[in-house]
C-alpha cells in the first residue's frame, strides 16, 4: 500500500512544486487545509503561497521562523506544508493590545469562537503561534486558560525573527500580521510533550519588582547588578553591558513553580537603567534561580519527550511528528550539540518525519493536562495529524 505523507518538504518555495504538492493532497481530500513554515531568508514566499492556495481555494495558515528544522538537520531555506485532512476551525488576530481593558476584551473574542466549536471530542488541542515581539504572551493565556480550562491541551510557540526586531511573521490566505496570535484548534489530538532538562540550582533570589517582561530589579537592588554578581560568584564569568548579548543567553533564569518544574527565562536586552528584558513576562515576586548550559540534561530532555510521545496519539514510531525547537538553547548548546539532540530524537522515536522550527519561546504544560505556560529553551514535539 502507497504512503500517503501529510508533511512535505521542499527546498525552494517554487510555485509549480507547492501546486503540485497541493494538487496530490487535493485529490484525496477535497476539504483539505494547509499550515506553511517558513525560515526568515525565505519569507517572500508567503505571497506564492497564498497565491496557489488562492487559485486552489485550499485554506492556508501558518508562520515566519529564523529557521526550519527537517528530520536532524536545522535548514536555512525551503518551505514545510503540512496537510490538514479538513481544514480546522482557526483565527488570526493582529496587533494585540497590552492595556489591561484590551487584553480582556480581545481574550474574550478569542474564548467566545473557541468556545463555539467544542464539542464532545475527547481530545482537543489548540495550538498556538504567537509573534515572538507580543510581551504577554503568559497573561494571554492566563485568560483563556480561566475560561477553557482542561477542555483542550495547550500547545504552540513563537515565530519571527532571531534579531527580535518586528517583522510580519504570521498569516493566513490573505494577510500576513505582527504582534499577533494564530490559534488553531486540533480535534483528536491529545497535545503535546515539551521539556527543557535544565537542573536546579540551590540558590534562589526574588524579583521584587517587575513589569511584564522587564525586570528591574532583584532582591530589591538593580537587576543587572544582582545578575552580574550571580554570574560571577557560580560560574566565574564578567558579564559587563559590553559583552551582555554574547554571554546573557548562556546564563538563563529559571522561574521556580509550585510543583518545582523549572520554567526558562532568557535575558535578551539591557536597559540603561540596569533592567533586564527576557523573552516572556516574569511575575513580580517571582523566585529565580541562575541556569547554565552544562546544566542542560540532553539524555532526560530526550527520555521525557519520547516516552511522553509513546502515549499520545498511537505513539512516534513511524508517525509524522511536529517538534519546535528553542532559539535560544540552541544558541545556549551551540549548534553542534543542539543538532546532536535533534538526531538523538529522530533516533529515539524512529519518526517517520520530524518537521518543525526554530522558535522563539514555547508553549505547553509541566504535564499533558496541566496549566499552560510559556517557556524558553525547550523543545515541544507532537503527533501530527494522522490521514
Amino acid at each position: 500500500m502507497t504512503r500517503h505523507y501529510m508533511m512535505h518538504y521542499l527546498p525552494t518555495v517554487d510555485e509549480a512544486a507547492i501546486d503540485g504538492v497541493l494538487a496530490d493532497w487535493q485529490v484525496r481530500h477535497p476539504k483539505l487545509g494547509v499550515c506553511a513554515l517558513l525560515p526568515e531568508a525565505y519569507k517572500a514566499g508567503v505571497a506564492v503561497l497564498q497565491a496557489v492556495c488562492v487559485r486552489r481555494n485550499i485554506p492556508l495558515v501558518g508562520g515566519i521562523f529564523p529557521e526550519l528544522v527537517r528530520d536532524g538537520e536545522f535548514c536555512k531555506g525551503g518551505v514545510w506544508l503540512l496537510c490538514f485532512a479538513e481544514m480546522p476551525y482557526f483565527a488570526l488576530y493582529a496587533d494585540l493590545p497590552t492595556d489591561p481593558a484590551g487584553v480582556e476584551r480581545v481574550a474574550g473574542e478569542m474564548n467566545a469562537g473557541i468556545r463555539a466549536q467544542l464539542d464532545h471530542t475527547p481530545n482537543i488541542t489548540l495550538f498556538l503561534l504567537f509573534d515572538a515581539m507580543v510581551p504577554n504572551i503568559g497573561t494571554l493565556l492566563d485568560y483563556l486558560y480561566l475560561s477553557l480550562a482542561n477542555r483542550v491541551h495547550y500547545a504552540g510557540g513563537n515565530a519571527g525573527s532571531e534579531t527580535f526586531q518586528p517583522l510580519p511573521c504570521l498569516f493566513d490566505g490573505q494577510r500576513t500580521v505582527q504582534n499577533g496570535v494564530l490559534l488553531m484548534l486540533l480535534k483528536n489530538h491529545h497535545g503535546a510533550i515539551l521539556e527543557h532538562g535544565y537542573r536546579e540550582p540551590a540558590e534562589t533570589v526574588y524579583a521584587t519588582a517587575t513589569l511584564g517582561n522587564r525586570i528591574s530589579q532583584i532582591d530589591w537592588r538593580p537587576a543587572f547588578e544582582v545578575y552580574q554578581e550571580l554570574v560571577r560568584a557560580h560560574y566565574g564569568v564578567e558579564i559587563t553591558p559590553g559583552n551582555f548579548y554574547q554571554y546573557a543567553v548562556h546564563f538563563p533564569f529559571g522561574i521556580l513553580r509550585a510543583n518545582h518544574h523549572v520554567v526558562v527565562r532568557i535575558p535578551v536586552m539591557l536597559a540603561e537603567d540596569g533592567s533586564l528584558f527576557c523573552v516572556g513576562e516574569v511575575p513580580s515576586n517571582s523566585l529565580l534561580t541562575l541556569l547554565k548550559a552544562p546544566a542542560v540534561d540532553s539524555n532526560e530532555t530526550m527520555r521525557v519527550l519520547t516516552e511522553g510521545l509513546a502515549t499520545l496519539n498511537g505513539g512516534p514510531v513511524g508517525a509524522e511528528l511536529l517538534l519546535l525547537y528553542c532559539a535560544g538553547r540552541r544558541m545556549h548548546l551551540g549548534m553542534e550539540a543542539a543538532t546532536a539532540e535533534l538526531r538523538e530524537f529522530v533516533k529515539r522515536t524512529r519518526a517517520l518525519q520530524v518537521a518543525g522550527a526554530v522558535s522563539l519561546g514555547e508553549i505547553g504544560g509541566s504535564t499533558v493536562n496541566g496549566y499552560p505556560l510559556f517557556h524558553n529553551a525547550t523543545l515541544v514535539a507532537s503527533r501530527w495529524h494522522k490521514e
